[in-house]
């Protein structure tokens, strides 16, 4: 137990690095992005730093998620904080959205009524933020991806590379044809990006949070093991769900043949379940079924 725990430590200490360093690099960009707005008169520019401090706020909020999750279980939190990663899933999949519709509504504005763009300006800030989200983006490639808690923010940096990819071709275009145009139809570009990336933490998280049994551990299957088990009679009030991100769950009510070896067929079940599904945390009450009683009728 003892290095099971020291593992999961190291592994948070180097996924800390790792979104502490892209922090790092989407703040420092950020106030360069403010200054070329401002110098260049750029509302698009100032518009996207703002973008970039929602990048950084969600990963502030990751990098706190890491220590409360940290915390050791006690008293009246039995599970320890570790669903605090979940909800962080949950707010950078909602902040998504709503950041996903907002580009939508001001790039069909801009569509309608397209401001001047100073193409030269977007190309080569666009440039330099391709290189920045690339280094944030390997960054937190390298980190524990499994966590829905790393994963919204990996989501986030992520389609800021997108944007800026797609901001550098529309910047081209404008400064090659003089297509306004180009900048709303690449934000349009982006914001279907975000709606895809939002949908899948809103739809993890919310499994997790719904108690829904991982797509990856068929309760059907596990059920149909388990009852088929030899000793095992009935298996009922089986539950299968996650307390957090790789922390799958199961209990249930196992009743066994009258006269066999409760504690003996719990250890061979626990020895099923983990080998076979992966499921480590269980929970088995493991009981005699009732002896089948003999009607004796009277001979009339």
């Amino acid at each position: 137990m003892h290095d099971h725990a020291h593992g999961h430590r190291h592994e948070g200490g180097e996924d800390a690095r790792r979104l502490g360093i892209a922090l790092a690099l989407i703040l420092a960009f950020m106030v360069g992005e403010i200054v070329a707005g401002i110098l260049a008169h750029s509302l698009a520019l100032l518009s996207d730093s703002a973008h970039m401090l929602t990048d950084a706020g969600a990963l502030v909020m990751s990098l706190v998620v890491l220590r409360l999750v940290a915390q050791p279980a006690g008293g009246n939190r039995t599970f320890g904080l570790r669903r605090s990663e979940i909800l962080s899933a949950q707010a950078n999949g909602a902040a998504l959205l709503v950041l996903a519709g907002l580009i939508v509504y001001g790039a069909i504005r801009r569509l309608v009524s397209p401001p001047p763009t100073e193409g030269g300006v977007v190309l080569v800030v666009a440039i330099v933020g391709i290189g920045v989200n690339l280094l944030a983006t390997w960054q937190l490639a390298g980190a524990n991806r499994q966590s829905l808690n790393i994963e919204g923010s990996f989501q986030h940096v992520l389609n800021d590379l997108y944007a800026f990819i797609a901001t550098a071709i529309a910047g081209a275009l404008i400064l090659v044809t003089g297509w306004v145009r180009a900048d709303a139809v690449a934000a349009l570009f982006v914001a279907a990006l975000m709606l895809r990336a939002s949908w899948r933490l809103l739809r993890d998280s919310g499994r997790v949070l719904l108690d829904i049994a991982p797509a990856a551990l068929p309760v059907q299957d596990i059920g149909t093991a388990m009852a088929s088990h030899q000793g095992v009679v009935e298996v009922h009030d089986l539950h299968v769900w996650e307390v957090t991100t790789e922390f799958p769950t199961l209990s249930a009510h196992v009743l066994v043949e009258p006269g066999a070896d409760c504690h003996g067929i719990r250890r061979e079940l626990e020895g099923l379940l983990r080998d076979g599904f992966g499921l480590e945390h269980t929970t088995l009450q493991v009981e005699h079924a009732p002896a089948r009683l003999v009607q004796i009728g009277t001979a009339d």
